[in-house]
């Protein structure tokens, strides 16, 4: 059956997404890039594109961090992972131009979310379940980056822009160009962007060493000790470096019969990893004894990296994606029109140590330092036929993604996994004269093969999970007065879970945990409901929005110690079945038999529990005419509250925020002020620590100047952590010991003509 569909998805089309008006949280109208047949009700974010390019370059999380309902979770200024609704990891989707990102981000939380920001239309935040039209498993939602990379329409004139940035927070630049034009009647659009940052600042004495490490440098106080100290307070995270090297390239014909166009982008990076696992440093102690931790200390006086007496320890990612993508006209008596996509994408991360990095004299071949390399490599197509007709809006999406996922090297904590899916989904949107309907539903067809190591015995299990989710969603709003709107939504969304939930197991030295997973754990299934209300009138405004998510079956990784309070009368029989050596792995006896063993790592299982998720977002502000521009305050608050059916808290679940807004706009310029007022976190899960709170002020100023022959000159000055507070993401598996950078001015200069 399931070649029967796929036969059909290649006869018919490749796929492209929906599109669709929607309205934002604020109650601006606004298209969103998914779908335009009409108008949605559901909370959305449509980041204007020049709002982001026009700010400091960060990651993909720290550019929407501000926004209510939306945070980070970090692993050094290079990583930074969006959490919607305190909904993560595979339950959040990156999408770039309306497909999912196939990067290794899942595959760890020190995995970037590699996405060019550069020369960008928009950023959309779809929150909350029904984000499903667009990505399966979406119980958290949605971010979509879109570019024109692949124009659907005709480019009116020749555009060339450069750019220049300059942060002082890690002594680094940016240099970007950008060019598009119709050439021949076929559009032109080119961009490249190269970003080069050091470690970055943090204020003196930010670093909190964990427990473990403090145990570890008291079997070397005499000789470590000073050392420490000064790592402490040296004023900067070593080993936070990033840097990243983007290009993309894309032609596109346009007609009344619609468009078609191919694009080729390439994206390679460099990062530090700032934070990594110590079980290296025991398994080699005992291996090599003292000559090692000499070798050590010669490479760091060599090469100036002394972090609390280990070697420097990068990734290096390249990605290739090759697009297709258009719309065909038909404008049939049932089909309108097709739109149509096709991907393919080659993605490779290389975890590495310094050594292997031009510098074999060391000789550390034979210390066990070889690189891991993640990889991932997809290839994903179907269409979106629009059906609509008078009286009704509507869409039947199809799409197929075939994925392969591999882990190779010292670290590779899985073996090679694939996943095929296949989805059929439906859209349809209704006007009736006192409110409107919108409802989507799809169907998919999932299958992850993949396998277990005994880590004892080397025994191999090979598994095979073929199982299909169905998801549903709807929405209903109407307008009580001109000012006033209101909807409501319910959603119910099944996910299957990942890969790494599945076939976890070994030891992660970015979590600093031995992680094991199962792979009869049950599909997650999400019941969500959330009412918005938005009021409008004479430059004042408010938005609310409220939302109560219930998962059955929440996929959590608990350490081993703390999961009595999950469900154990209905996993246990099933860890027994898979691990059967794991009890072994706890018996300090026999840790000394594996060549990998546990080291100082803490022992956590991929365990599944009822859990229910709640809060709220609410805005108000008023926005002032003025003679030469408009002001505008707001207040704004968002709080997320998770726990499991025995009362305890969900892990890594950010506090609660305050935002304070003020901005001034003329013509030709904009002036951005913002305060982000974090709570401290006092409900943590079990193993967690408390997490200060802290306060983000953020500072922008953009200038834009008209030169000869309508060219344009663009100047932001932008300023960030102005007070300069050591600021912790209570969601950050390393918070203590990789704080925030601290304060940060720089310099955007934006030529186009």
């Amino acid at each position: 059956m399931k070649k029967f569909f796929n036969a059909i998805i290649v006869l018919i089309a490749f796929h492209s997404n929906s599109l669709i008006s929607q309205e934002v949280e604020e109650t601006v109208v606004v298209t969103s890039a998914l779908v335009d047949t009409s108008e949605i009700t559901n909370p959305l974010y449509v980041i204007d594109g020049e709002d982001v390019t026009d700010d400091a370059t960060t990651s993909l999380g720290d550019a929407i961090d501000s926004y209510l309902g939306v945070s980070i979770a970090d692993y050094g200024a290079a990583v930074g992972q969006p959490i919607i609704r305190g909904m993560s990891g595979p339950r959040v989707k990156i999408l770039k131009n309306g497909m999912v990102n196939r990067d290794v981000s899942g595959l760890g939380v020190d995995h970037l979310n590699d996405v060019d920001l550069n020369d960008i239309g928009q950023i959309e935040i779809v929150k909350g379940p029904s984000s499903l039209l667009y990505a399966n498993g979406t119980i958290g939602g949605i971010i979509n980056v879109v570019d024109d990379v692949i124009s659907p329409v005709d480019f009116d004139t020749r555009e060339i822009k450069v750019g220049y940035e300059d942060q002082s927070v890690n002594d680094g630049d940016s240099k970007t160009i950008n060019y598009r034009n119709n050439i021949g009647g076929f559009n032109f659009n080119f961009g490249y962007k190269d970003t080069d940052f050091g470690n970055y600042d943090i204020p003196n004495g930010a670093i909190i060493h964990s427990e473990e490490e403090h145990h570890d440098e008291d079997e070397h106080e005499d000789e470590d000790h000073g050392e420490e100290h000064h790592d402490e307070d040296m004023g900067y995270v070593n080993n936070s470096d990033f840097a990243v090297e983007a290009t993309k390239f894309g032609i596109s014909k346009t007609g009344d019969w619609g468009y078609l166009g191919f694009s080729f982008d390439n994206l390679e990076s460099l990062y530090g990893i700032p934070f990594h696992g110590d079980e290296h440093g025991d398994e080699h102690g005992d291996e090599h004894g003292d000559d090692h931790d000499e070798d050590h200390d010669e490479d760091h006086e060599d090469e100036g990296h002394d972090e609390h007496g280990e070697e420097r320890i990068f990734s290096t990612t390249d990605s290739e994606t090759f697009n297709i993508k258009g719309s065909y006209n038909l404008n049939g008596t049932l089909v309108n029109s097709i739109d149509f996509n096709f991907r393919n994408s080659d993605y490779t991360l290389t975890e590495a140590h310094e050594e292997e990095e031009g510098h074999d004299d060391h000789g550390d071949e034979e210390e066990g330092h070889a690189p891991t390399v993640f990889a991932n490599e997809a290839t994903e197509y179907g269409a979106s036929f629009d059906v609509s007709n008078e009286n009704l809006s509507q869409n039947v999406v199809v799409n197929f993604v075939d994925e392969d996922n591999s882990i190779v090297g010292e670290e590779a904590f899985m073996n090679p996994a694939n996943s095929e899916e296949f989805t059929i989904g439906y859209y349809m949107s209704k006007d009736f004269d006192s409110f409107n309907v919108d409802m989507g539903m799809r169907i998919d067809q999932i299958e992850r093969s993949g396998s277990v190591t005994d880590e004892d015995h080397g025994d191999i299990d090979q598994y095979s999970i073929d199982d299909t989710t169905n998801s549903f969603a709807v929405s209903i709003g109407t307008d009580i007065t001109d000012s006033l709107n209101i909807s409501a939504g319910f959603a119910s969304v099944e996910r299957l879970p990942s890969v790494i939930e599945l076939f976890m197991n070994g030891p992660h030295m970015a979590t600093g945990r031995f992680e094991v997973g199962n792979p009869n754990l049950n599909s997650e299934t999400s019941e969500n409901f959330d009412i918005s209300v938005n009021y409008q009138n004479d430059g004042f405004y408010a938005n609310a929005s409220f939302y109560i998510t219930d998962v059955d079956n929440y996929i959590a990784l608990i350490d081993e110690e703390e999961d009595h309070h999950m469900d154990e009368d209905e996993h246990h029989e099933d860890e027994e079945d898979h691990h059967e050596g794991e009890d072994e792995h706890h018996d300090e006896d026999d840790h000394d038999e594996h060549e990998h063993g546990h080291g100082n790592l803490i022992h956590a299982n991929y365990v599944q529990e009822d859990a229910e998720f709640d809060g709220y977002e609410f805005e108000f502000g008023k926005a002032f005419e003025m003679n030469s521009g408009v002001l505008d305050l707001s207040f704004g608050r968002d709080v997320v509250n998770a726990e499991f059916s025995d009362g305890h808290y969900v892990p890594r679940i950010n506090p609660s925020r305050n935002v304070y807004s003020m901005s001034y706009s003329t013509n030709d310029l904009i002036f951005k002020l913002q305060l982000k007022d974090v709570d401290k976190q006092k409900e943590i899960g079990e193993g967690e620590t408390e997490t200060d709170a802290y306060k983000m002020l953020d500072l922008r100023v953009t200038k834009t100047f008209i030169l000869a022959d309508n060219s344009e000159l663009k100047i932001s000055l932008f300023g960030r952590n102005l007070l300069d507070e050591v600021a912790r993401n209570h969601s950050s598996f390393v918070k203590d010991e990789v704080p925030l950078p601290g304060k940060n001015v720089g310099v955007k200069f934006s030529l186009t003509f």
